[in-house]
């Protein structure tokens, strides 16, 4: 044997490669392999991914005892029982078991019993229809793909561009869902979804939090309303919140963290957390091998193929359509299907809602807040649908006024607001924040998904006493406009 012979990786061959192992990557195989198509799969981290160790599943996990006492907190008979504090120890314990205890054999179990073949390791595209997977050891196996490759590789925090912050340790969401113990005192930059759920976690479970946001206010996505009900109960329950700040400077001396901002304060923490956005983990999967930007996000059109590549797939976070988990395995459902189909021969049904199309990505993208109050959103609020051009009415009615939500809390808070297109009569959005409403955004999705008019949903009856009768509040409203 030569000596080029002997270094040359082995090859083989699959119908379908797919980068990365989290949700998305595993429903992509899940779906080619129900088709018979042979699948390869390429992780180099935890099979499970983000979603499974280091957010939705562990930091839901913290938040479900803070969110069920501040309920009980608003019931007599219960209140009383529940005046203490958190047990901390068990909170964490509990969340270990949702992440089981950051070990993948359960999902690899799952994901190998799809028929798929995993492989640990840096995969990285070589060229066009190739994978290169480099393991801990350095071996190299190369992987073609006669069909497809769909990357699904996610993201990753991304932190601001400050002097010496890899000095400071600083927490991503990855160090905030993943902490053994609660810091004394927590700094958390940034004002979305990340940076409010953590605030009301660690708060609860014993830190004393203050929360620097760069803009007005949190949750700038939703509708205003959203932001500043959960500002005003994480204010409530002790946590600072300063709006309008920025970081200048972070330090960590003798185990303390130093933040200065923009407007000269100085604030001491045991930890600073920093959730201001995600970057595409793009920068080191072989790009530029095929005339891609290394690090970027990949455009996709709706059958998730990125453009000018007929082979390639970007589905999930890295095509930045809706950086969600359930969005991201609603992709996956699609992109399989599509690649199923083409691989096949069969035609492609590309048209909106077609069978091979993400359409909702557009239209009907549900999110829920896991914070106390909830906040619950699904297609586009009142600013979004009019700078789409729509010609909308927003209806608002307040929560409080619904018989079922008496019944769940005392002095239960909360707001509704319906987005109606007043030239097709049907609904646009809806947002809902106050205990509880993250179950109820699913009947809202279905309204906006399938383009319900608002003359039938007179006819969708809420179970009484339920939250759920705001719907008929909301309808009511709009008819008496």
């Amino acid at each position: 044997m030569t000596e080029t012979q002997s270094t040359q990786p082995e090859s083989t061959a699959y119908d379908v490669v797919v980068l990365g192992a989290g949700p998305v990557g595993e429903n992509v195989a899940d779906r080619t392999r129900a088709a018979g198509l042979t699948t390869a799969v390429v992780e180099s981290e935890l099979v499970g991914g983000e979603c499974s160790y280091w957010a939705c599943m562990p930091s839901k996990a913290l938040l479900r005892p803070v969110i069920a006492r501040a309920d009980a907190l608003r019931v007599p008979g219960l209140s009383r029982s529940v005046q203490g504090p958190l047990d901390a120890n068990a909170v964490l314990a509990r969340r270990d078991s949702f992440t089981s205890g950051w070990k993948d054999d359960g999902q690899v179990r799952w994901l190998e019993g799809t028929g798929a073949d995993l492989y640990r390791g840096q995969g990285r595209l070589t060229g066009p229809r190739t994978v290169t997977v480099t393991d801990a050891d350095g071996g190299r196996r190369v992987l073609t793909a006669r069909h497809a490759v769909a990357v699904c590789t996610g993201s990753r925090a991304r932190l601001p561009d400050l002097p010496g912050l890899d000095g400071v340790r600083p927490w991503t969401s990855r160090e905030a869902t993943s902490a053994r113990s609660a810091p004394g005192r927590l700094v958390v930059v940034g004002g979305g979804v990340v940076a409010a759920e953590m605030a009301c976690a660690w708060q609860a479970l014993g830190s004393r939090v203050t929360v620097l946001v760069r803009g007005e206010g949190l949750l700038n996505h939703m509708e205003p309303f959203a932001g500043e009900m959960v500002a005003e109960a994480l204010t409530e329950a002790g946590a600072q919140i300063r709006t309008g700040t920025s970081v200048k400077s972070v330090t960590r001396e003798n185990g303390t963290v130093l933040v200065t901002t923009d407007g000269g304060d100085r604030i001491e923490a045991d930890e600073i957390l920093f959730a201001t956005g995600r970057a595409p983990r793009t920068d080191d999967i072989g790009l530029e091998t095929i005339g891609l930007e290394p690090g970027s996000w990949l455009t996709v059109d709706d059958s998730l193929r990125v453009t000018g590549h007929d082979w390639l797939y970007a589905v999930g976070d890295v095509n930045h359509r809706a950086l969600l988990t359930h969005q991201g395995k609603y992709q996956a459902r699609i992109a399989g299907a599509a690649i199923v189909a083409r691989a096949a021969g069969e035609p492609v049904q590309a048209e909106d809602w077609g069978a091979h199309a993400a359409t909702a990505d557009h239209t009907a993208v549900p999110q829920v807040v896991f914070t106390d109050p909830e906040a619950a959103s699904v297609g586009l609020s009142l600013a979004e649908a009019e700078r789409a051009g729509h010609r909308v009415r927003a209806v608002d009615v307040d929560l409080s006024s619904v018989a079922g939500a008496g019944l769940y809390a005392d002095g239960y808070k909360g707001r509704a607001r319906m987005i109606v297109d007043l030239e097709e009569e049907i609904l646009r959005g809806l947002t809902l924040v106050g205990p509880g409403v993250g179950e109820l955004i699913h009947s809202a999705t279905v309204a906006v998904a399938a383009r319900v008019p608002v003359a039938r949903l007179w006819h969708a009856v809420p179970s009484y006493p339920t939250i759920s009768e705001v719907w008929l509040r909301l309808l009511e409203a709009y008819r008496d406009a």
